[in-house]
């Protein structure tokens, strides 16, 4: 790949404070597309109505730009590029949708969540139950004209191997159906998926290079298998591994005494919450 066209992002999602598991992946982000001189986006994950919060999305760029880091490309906002936000795309995600639904590869699903749990025979994968497959025979697809009021699965092929190489963690397989199955790409309250947005963004954004944490590796695997149905390329992709505590345990962003933001309050510079960042357990 050419460092010339060469084209990051940082996504953070605006549900709680960024910790410094978020310092070492975006500080990572950035470091890859400086070192390419290529260009940085940062795009607001902000689909969740539930959890998105502004007074954090502020504080993520506050945050961000506090440790130095710097993107090239966004929405002009006095001087300053500000973030893409994903709650301003949706018409993306239903264009996304109309060519999954048209071309065969969704299907409506009325199961809740209190249906898998219940589904004593549904193996486990990393995000809980995998679906069991009670609405994957559902051809009525194309007598929905929106994805509004009831979830979407987007019907993976049973046995198919995904394998790409991550550039940090080495090649990767997982069996479509066995390592994961069928996986929402709308929800019923009508927000479009995780595994959609990111998707339909990644490649109207012409992102050349993914960088983000270990624990969305599986994600990769989903996320190809839309890239090939939507006709898209399929980025590169470097996960990190992820930063943990002193008893193995990997942050979250309940962690706010890790927070960036309480660490920054506490007297630490910058430089001494990357070294914390960049450091394999602390």
């Amino acid at each position: 790949m050419s460092s010339l066209h060469y084209r990051g992002r940082l996504a953070p999602s605006p549900t709680g404070l960024l910790h410094i598991g978020h310092a070492r992946t975006f500080w990572t982000a950035f470091q890859r597309a400086m070192k390419r001189r290529g260009t940085l986006i940062v795009r607001d994950e902000d689909l969740d109505p539930q959890r998105s919060r502004p007074e954090f999305a502020l504080a993520m760029i506050e945050d961000l730009q506090w440790l130095g880091i710097r993107w090239s490309e966004g929405p002009d906002c006095g001087g300053d590029f500000g973030p893409y936000k994903q709650s301003e795309r949706r018409a993306h995600y239903s264009e996304a949708w109309r060519q999954l639904r048209d071309r065969g590869f969704i299907y409506p699903c009325t199961c809740s969540r209190k249906d898998l749990a219940h589904a004593a025979s549904a193996p486990n994968d990393d995000d809980g139950p995998i679906y069991p497959g009670k609405c994957r025979t559902r051809q009525d697809a194309v007598f929905f004209s929106s994805p509004t009021g009831i979830n979407w699965r987007f019907r993976v092929p049973h046995g198919y191997e995904i394998i790409f190489r991550d550039l940090n963690l080495g090649e990767q397989r997982c069996i479509a159906g066995r390592d994961f199955g069928d996986f929402l790409i709308w929800r019923r309250d009508d927000v479009p998926a995780y595994q959609l947005a990111v998707v339909v963004d990644d490649a109207a954004m012409r992102i050349t290079e993914v960088v983000r944490g270990a624990d969305l590796l599986k994600s990769t695997a989903r996320q190809i298998l839309l890239q090939l149905a939507l006709g898209f390329s399929t980025p590169e992709y470097f996960h990190c591994e992820l930063v943990r505590d002193s008893a193995g345990t990997r942050l979250a962003k309940r962690s706010d005494a890790l927070s960036i933001r309480h660490l920054r309050e506490s007297g630490l510079s910058p430089k001494a919450v990357l070294d914390m960042a960049l450091s394999t357990t602390f």
